[in-house]
Formats: structure tokens, sequence, C-alpha cells
């Protein structure tokens, strides 16, 4: 008996890739993308009718689920009927993806936008098991799990190498991702999202941006079914040559050459003329992601050994868009822990309705989403669209931070909060709705006019415990803080007061007053032994936790433990703690903006990029109290007109926070600023290893990553820590969520995997800003920006759970409000 050679299977999975606000504003780009669905359903109505009957098998996958949402917002009920009956056949299919992200988002966001396409599907009857996403190139090791916990189990990826690359050193790669979990994902790591309009599955509408051809080819009016007839089969056999194991590969598609493009059945003519011809060889199967995912189970259980298994993290090269807009990155992270702080204050919804944190996390998310502004940012900075644009997505960071504000201000007003009004008494409620203690400082704000109440002394004290609290007073613009160490189990709530207490008066005169009658302190007199230190001076901090040294001219150049008797900065640092490295590389002219920074491939420099370093010019003591004592440090570097540090150490525990403030140049130049963290030590250290968090997940950068991935900077969640030997440092960045570890010159960049990647030294930087991409970042960077790093080691940040704990618990501060 003959047996009969099945054919090699192309699995063409037609959609529309979603980008937001990179091609057209974005309610229009909503507004295509609800007409695209519009558009599908038509298309099925006439098949169904009979009037096309050449159409049949044609299928369309619903990329995001943002388009949905739109559609079921604005359609009649016959409508969504129509929809959801074309779900339910399995002629659209649906993705477990709310939109194309960035690493921005935490945990809980992603869970609730997930949550959404989850429940859509339940509600139709059509368990969501499959997602699929375009364009970006990686995700948090957490999202991976956030995936499974929603119940999707596959998941296909169509990476855009534009400035990137894909992981496990090819595509093509199904693979299962283990999570943190221990879970497993199926993962196809794929082609591009119009690789199939390359290769010519839809006629008249490809090209060659995907495809490198032996010889120039003509694609200006589309590719024909002639080139398809060379492009397929050589794609097959270059397959084949490379060892791929499997008779089939997916390939995505668009309806138009462009993104958001819409549905187009004219896919079908050309599989029918195709498998008509050669589908005995190479056939053409339209599916959905269900679809092609039950045939990649089918194949794994019969060939397990085809599909390996990785575990951990997946970079994303294009998460440092993030450092393009860092003004509003900013914004939308506070806002972020707002958010979380609302839930955690209500999670019943008695405050605040669904309905209101529904939009809440729609504007989050509209601004996590990957576009970063207008294709034609950089070239044309000054267009009044490509400004237009920009100022709309940073507008939905700012309204996140208005609802979110809202949100908290109504819920504490609920709870006692004691609005402005005359004889507004000095009484604060302390509250941690977290689950885990906070141990920190509440700042208690108040107006001027209580300034004269307790400028000549003051107490606070626990109303309900009678305790005593250290406090500092510090004058701040149009009111007082007075600052208070407390510690806060989960979930505690105290309620503390200030009251004038009239101080004694200083002595006329004493024995031991080193201040000269200039009224300058500047003999340094040495502590009696036993004695805990406490001195903030122009050339040094000392507390009983650290001795913190700078030297004009090179800045900080040590940070000594004293509890532990060790030097935390690294030896072998190439910059002092926190000072600026700043690169830029010159186009030779205003029309080389956007090609200077094409050639720059996987780096975000050029090999001609001027880089240059602070230098530390000035020192001066801006105050010293019971509580804490801080210092500014003032630097030259290219690329600002202003650059320092407020560094404040504190007397009761082994914290220092540094502000980093400056006054960027506008430069339209492709540009970086890094901050350098010279904590720790080289990846390989013994005993000694660097955590970060993603999606609340752990992970070791360079040990915790797939094969073949992004080794050089990552998107963290709270903070960096580096742990070992019973002891850690704890790197809290409310505000600058980028870091970089590879080298800041330019050179070939190594993969994560790479051997020579164990000799690479790891230093940390801090990577605060770039505007290096040619097409939708924001050209410039100038203007005025404040980053904090909160900075804590020792016993408490011992493990990498409580460093980033640590971390976390920082950047959310002890939450305080007034009381009647």
């Amino acid at each position: 008996m003959t047996q009969v050679k099945k054919p090699w299977t192309l699995y063409a999975i037609h959609h529309s890739h979603t980008d937001v606000g990179y091609t057209e504003r974005q309610e229009k780009i909503q507004q295509y993308h609800v007409d695209f669905i519009r558009q599908a359903l038509a298309i099925f109505q006439e098949i169904e009718s009979g009037r096309r009957p050449e159409w049949k098998g044609f299928r369309w996958v619903c990329e995001t689920f943002w388009p949905i949402e739109s559609f079921l917002e604005r359609a009649t009920e016959q409508e969504r009927e129509a929809f959801a009956g074309a779900v339910r056949r399995g002629d659209i299919g649906l993705s477990g993806t709310y939109l194309n992200m960035s690493e921005l988002t935490g945990k809980e966001l992603l869970e609730s936008m997930i949550a959404r396409v989850r429940d859509y599907g339940e509600s139709i009857g059509v368990p969501v098991e499959s997602a699929m996403t375009a364009d970006i190139t990686g995700f948090g090791w957490g999202y991976g799990d956030v995936l499974h916990s929603a119940g999707i189990r596959n998941a296909i990826t169509c990476i855009h190498t534009h400035h990137s690359m894909y992981p496990l050193w090819k595509k093509q790669q199904p693979f299962w991702w283990e999570l943190p979990s221990g879970e497993k994902l199926l993962v196809w790591n794929g082609e591009h999202y119009v690789f199939g309009n390359d290769l010519g599955l839809m006629p008249g509408l490809g090209g060659s941006y995907t495809i490198k051809d032996e010889f120039v080819i003509d694609t200006a009016q589309g590719v024909t079914f002639d080139m398809a007839e060379v492009r397929i089969p050589r794609y097959v056999k270059r397959l084949q040559e490379d060892g791929y194991p499997f008779p089939f590969a997916p390939v995505m598609l668009s309806g138009l050459p462009t993104d958001n493009g819409s549905p187009n059945a004219q896919l079908m003519d050309f599989v029918n003329e195709w498998n008509g011809k050669h589908g005995e060889d190479i056939r053409i199967q339209p599916v959905t992601l269900d679809e092609f995912f039950a045939v990649v189970r089918e194949h794994a259980e019969r060939h397990p050994e085809d599909i390996p298994v990785h575990r951990g993290d997946w970079p994303d090269w294009w998460t440092d868009g993030v450092g393009s807009t860092p003004k509003h990155v900013q914004v939308f992270r506070e806002a972020q822990r707002v958010y979380q702080k609302v839930r955690r204050l209500d999670p019943q919804g008695e405050i605040i309705s669904q309905d209101r944190i529904k939009q809440m996390e729609y504007e989050l998310t509209l601004f996590a989403e990957h576009t970063w502004g207008y294709h034609s940012s950089v070239t044309e900075p000054w267009n009044p669209f490509v400004q237009e644009l920009g100022l709309r997505k940073e507008a939905f960071a700012a309204n996140a931070s208005t609802l979110a504000h809202r949100a908290l201000y109504d819920i504490l007003e609920a709870r006692g909060d004691a609005l402005l009004a005359p004889n507004r008494p000095m009484r604060f409620k302390l509250h941690n709705p977290h689950g885990y203690a906070q141990e920190d400082c509440a700042h208690l704000i108040m107006e001027f006019w209580h300034h004269d109440l307790i400028k000549e002394g003051f107490e606070v004290r626990d109303e309900t415990s009678g305790e005593s609290y250290e406090a500092q007073l510090r004058i701040a613009p149009r009111g007082v803080i007075i600052s208070v160490p407390v510690r806060l189990e989960a979930g505690e709530e105290k309620v503390i007061a200030i009251k004038p207490v009239k101080a004694e008066r200083s002595n006329t005169a004493y024995r031991n007053d080193y201040v000269g009658s200039d009224r300058m302190m500047d003999i340094d007199v040495p502590q009696p032994k036993g004695i805990d230190s406490w001195k903030v001076t122009s050339t040094y901090i000392d507390t009983p936790y650290v001795r913190i040294d700078w030297r004009k001219g090179e800045g900080i150049t040590s940070w000594y433990d004293k509890k532990d008797g060790k030097q935390l900065l690294r030896e072998d640092r190439l910059h002092q703690a926190f000072t600026p490295v700043y690169d830029v590389t010159r186009a030779p002219k205003v029309q080389d903006m956007y090609e200077v920074r094409r050639k720059m491939g996987r780096n975000r420099k050029g090999p001609d990029a001027d880089i240059s370093v602070g230098v530390l010019t000035g020192a001066e003591v801006i105050m010293q109290g019971d509580v804490y004592g801080t210092v500014q440090l003032t630097y030259e570097v290219n690329g600002c007109s202003h650059y320092s540090l407020l560094v404040t150490a504190y007397a009761d525990r082994p914290r220092v926070d540094v502000a980093v403030r400056m006054h960027k140049d506008s430069v339209w130049d492709p540009e970086n600023l890094y901050i350098s963290i010279p904590f720790g030590g080289p990846q390989s250290t013994e005993g000694t290893e660097l955590w970060i968090d993603k999606v609340n997940a752990l992970v070791r950068p360079r040990v915790d990553q797939l094969p073949g991935s992004l080794a050089d900077y990552y998107c963290i969640g709270e903070g960096a820590a580096y742990v070992g030997n019973g002891t850690g440092v704890a790197i809290a960045m409310p505000d600058t969520p980028l870091i970089q570890l590879g080298s800041l010159q330019h050179g070939y960049r190594l993969l994560n995997g790479d051997e020579r990647l164990e000799k690479e030294p790891a230093h940390l930087y801090s990577w605060a800003m770039n505007n290096y991409w040619e097409t939708n970042f924001a050209a410039t960077l100038g203007g005025f920006y404040e980053f904090r790093y909160l900075v804590a080691w020792g016993d408490g940040a011992a493990t990498p759970e409580a460093a980033l704990e640590a971390c976390r618990s920082m950047n959310a501060g002890i939450l305080a409000w007034r009381v009647r």
C-alpha cells in the first residue's frame, strides 16, 4: 500500500496589528479597529449568504482585546451577537492580550486587564486559551504567570527585530516557557507580523521589509503570485536546511501593508489559487490561534523532543522607550502605586465604584502601551500633529494620576480626612495598607501658619500608647513638614499628634562651642569613644550606620557600612556613586537625524559617540537634625546646565536617599544619560548576586532569563538589590525603571548565554533617559527633572524577597493624612 505524502503546511494567521498613536490619533485608531470588526463580520455575512463561496475558510484574529471592548461599547445588540457567533464558530479568533504592552505595567494592572479578555470569553462560552503579541520583543517573567493564571496556555510572538532581536538564537521556534510558579506556557517564537505579506499571501499588499532576496525585486506594486512562487518554497527549503523539525510553520499577515490594517478576504483568492497549483507540496491554511496551537500540541505529544523547556525572564529590547518620556513615566509610576493603594484601602468597592477603577486602569494601560509617539517624532519634531499626538500619549499618564489621586482623596475623606479649615488640629492618621511591615519616615505636611505654633519646640506622640517619637521640622514652600520615623505592621494604623512644647533657651555661652563668631562651623571634632557619631559636613556624612566621603572632581568615593565594617561600593567601579555619564552621537546635518539613529542597530549610540563623565564641583550642607541630614553635591556634565545630588542620611537606620536634580539641555542629536550605582560587585562575585523584580517575579539578570535574550538593560518594577552572605543592599528606584548592565561603549552586543558575558563586569547604572530611536521617541529631553534613589542595607535586605520588599515599601512610603 502506497503511503500518501502529506503536504508541508503554512498556517496563515490573519490579524490587524494594534499600534495606538503611531500612525494616527489614538481615537482614530480606535475608530479604525471598531470598523475592522464590522468589516470582518461583513465578510462572514457574504460567505454565509452564499454570495462569496470562494471565501469559505477565511479566518481573522483579533490581535488584542482593546478593539473588541471598543466595538462592544458602540455596537448594536445585533452586531454584538453576530460577533459572538463568529467567535463561537471559530471564524474569528480571540487573543488573551489587552494591548501590546511595555514592561511598565505592574502585576495587579495586568491581571485586571487580562481578566477583561477572560471574562468576555466566558460570557459567550468560548474560553480564551491562546494569546498573541506583535511588535514587542519581550515580557517580564511574571507576565507569563498572569497569562497562565487567567487560563491562557498558548502564546505566539511576532517580534520586530528593528533595534532588537528574538531569543533562543532562532525564530520559528516553539518552547515551553517555565514560569516563576513552575507552570509552563507553550510559546511559539515566530516571525514578524507582516512576514506573510512579504511572502506574497496577500495579493499586491506585500514588500521586502522582512525578506532578504538574493537580488533586487521591485515590490512597489506589492508581491505578485510569481514572486510568491519563488519566496515561499525558498523559505520552506531554508527552514528544512536549518534542521527545522516541523512539517508546518505559522506566518502572520495583515489586510493592508501597514500597522492597524483591516481584514481582507483577498487572502482567500491567493490561498485558493496557491492550493490549486501547489497544494500537494506546500499547502496554505488560514487558522485562528487555537486552531494553530491544536496542531502544535498534537505534534508535541508525538515528538516532545522538538519543543525544549526554557525558564526565566524575557527582557524586552523595546522597553527602552520608557526612557524617552522620563517625566511622564515618573507620573505613571506614582499613579500606578496610588492605584494599588486605592484597591487595598477599598477592596470591596464601597467608596470607589468599579467603573472608576476601570477608567483608572484604562488610562494607565493606554500610557503603558508600547507605542511612544507618532512615527515622525524625530524627523519633524515641530510638526503640530507630532506634538499633538505626543501630548495625547502623555495625557494618559496625567489622566491616570488625576483619577488615582481623586479616588485616594475620596477614600481618605471617608476615613476622616480633616480638610482645610480654621483651627484644624495637628493630628495625623498613619496607615499601612500593604501586606508587609513598613519602617520609614512619615512626612506630616502642614500649612505655613503652623510654624508660629511650633517654631520654639514641639513633640510628637502616639495618642493611644503615649509613645513619643523623634521628629524633625523642615520649612517647605508654603508650609512645614514634620518627619517622624515610625514602624507600622501590615494593615496597622496609628494616630499621632503634634503639640507645641516650649524648648529651653540656650545658654549665653558654653565651653565647647566650636561655632566661631563668624557663625561658621568648620572644625572637625572627634567623638568620644562609645558615642555614635552623627555629623553632616561639606566633605563627608557620618552616621551610626554609614560614612560617605566625596572629593571635588571625583564625586562620592566611599560608602562605608560601619556596622559590618565594609565598603559597599565595588572596587572595580568605573564611575563614582550617582555620578552622571552622558553620551551624544552627533548627526552630520539636520537631515541625518533619522539615519544616524537607524544605523545604531542593537546599540543605543553610534561608534563615534562623545561620552563625558560628571565632575563634582561643589558641596553644601543643607541641614542636620535629629532625624536626618542633607548635603547638596553639584556637578558639571555635558548635556545639562545643572546637575546636583541631594544626599539625605538618617540617624536611626542604615538608609540614604539620593535625589538627582537636573536641568537637561534640549538636544536633538541622539543622546543618553546614565547614573552610576556602583554597589555590589560583578555578576560572577561569589556569594553576592544582583536581583530585580519583573512583574513581582524575582529575577537574577543574566541568570534567570532565556538564552539568546537581551543582556544589556532591563525594565524593573521597584528596584534592584545585591544580596549575599547574610546581608544586602536594596536600591529602590521609584521614578526611573531602566537599569543598564552592559558596557556603555558602542560595540557588538552579547546575548544571554554567551560565555563572554562571564567576564563582562555588569556595572549597574540607572538609565535615566534617551532619545535615540529614529521614529517615534521624543526628539528632545530638555527640561527640569528630579529622580529619586532610596538605598538601604544590612540585615533587612539579607534575602532577595526582603530586599525587594524593602524597595517596594520605600517607594510606597507611609500613608498619612490629617484627622479631626
